[in-house]
């Protein structure tokens, strides 16, 4: 007589997938941090100086600010 054994739990399959969203999570996160810093960059740099200054910004500070430093 055949028994199925339901008892077993798919533990490692779960681990697995949860490792996998785990780095497609934090990778996702990554370019999404990158490209806000990029645009943030692009925005700053397209300003004049006065501009710059007008709100209390260098040219020198434009990598900081867009880094969130």
């Amino acid at each position: 007589m055949p028994v199925i054994d339901t008892t077993r739990t798919h533990f490692h399959t779960v681990l697995l997938a949860d490792r996998v969203g785990q780095v497609l999570a934090n990778a996702y996160a990554g370019i999404k941090g990158w490209n806000e810093e990029r645009q943030t960059r692009k925005v700053l740099s397209s300003l004049s100086d006065t501009e710059l200054a007008d709100i209390g910004l260098t040219r020198g500070e434009i990598n900081s600010v867009a880094r969130g430093r």
